[in-house]
């Protein structure tokens, strides 16, 4: 266990670092990086470049700690900065945000010299990430009567109770979180999330809101957490 958490660099700077020393270092971080990479993608929904992002960072990481002569503070600093691009632009969700984090941790603890603890480290949490995607952990439960209906309304109907009294009977909960206007103000779209009470009787609910808009648009779709939240 003292062997495993001892680093290769035994003091050394990243000036007095030997090739020997840098390669090990090098070599481990790119496939700890491949692993947290084959990890994320079993039963998760990735891109291309997300996954290529990820199986390279740890090595980025641990090249840039290795050369901020010694200083973890500064490299700590730099790999963070580095880390937080990707979100600049494309806003990240939760999973994908600890995934980077996972990698970043995997690189800094390769670039201090670390080996075996960088290795046990990944290993570990990379099972927990198989693990969480493989099993039902803040799932819900009967995904499938929470819902959320986007309707249509003519602007001369009032929408405050309109449909109350419906998702009153079909519903166990209902909440109006949104409401829009659209096609040049001439409609109203109301967006309401629920819970049915039978998700068999969904068409009931329908054809029941559609003698209420005079017939307009409804869309019903499974709700979602938003991708850009955490």
């Amino acid at each position: 266990m003292n062997e495993l958490l001892t680093s290769i660099y035994s003091g050394q700077t990243a000036a007095s670092i030997s090739f020997a020393q840098f390669a090990a270092s090098f070599a481990v971080s790119m496939a700890l990086g491949l692993m947290i990479a084959a990890a994320y993608m079993r039963g998760t929904r990735y891109t291309k470049s997300f996954v290529a992002t990820l199986a390279m960072l740890p090595a980025i990481i641990c090249v840039i700690i290795m050369m901020v002569n010694g200083s973890v503070g500064t490299g700590i600093a730099v790999a963070g900065a580095f880390s937080l691009v990707r979100f600049r632009s494309v806003p990240g969700t939760a999973k994908e945000i600890c995934a980077i984090f996972l990698a970043m941790g995997t690189g800094l603890i390769t670039g201090m010299g670390y080996l075996g603890l960088a290795t046990l480290f990944a290993a570990v949490l990379s099972l927990v990430i198989v693990i969480f995607n493989r099993v039902d952990l803040g799932t819900k439960k009967n995904s499938a009567r929470y819902k959320s209906f986007r309707i249509m309304i003519p602007e001369d109907l009032d929408y405050s109770g309109l449909l109350d009294d419906l998702f009153a009977e079909y519903t166990t909960s209902c909440e109006l979180v949104n409401v829009r206007t659209t096609n040049m103000g001439s409609m109203f779209r109301l967006t309401y999330d629920v819970v049915l009470k039978d998700p068999a009787k969904e068409k009931d609910l329908i054809d029941r809101i559609r003698c209420r808009n005079g017939n307009l648009e409804i869309n019903v779709s499974r709700q979602a957490t938003e991708p850009t939240e955490l």
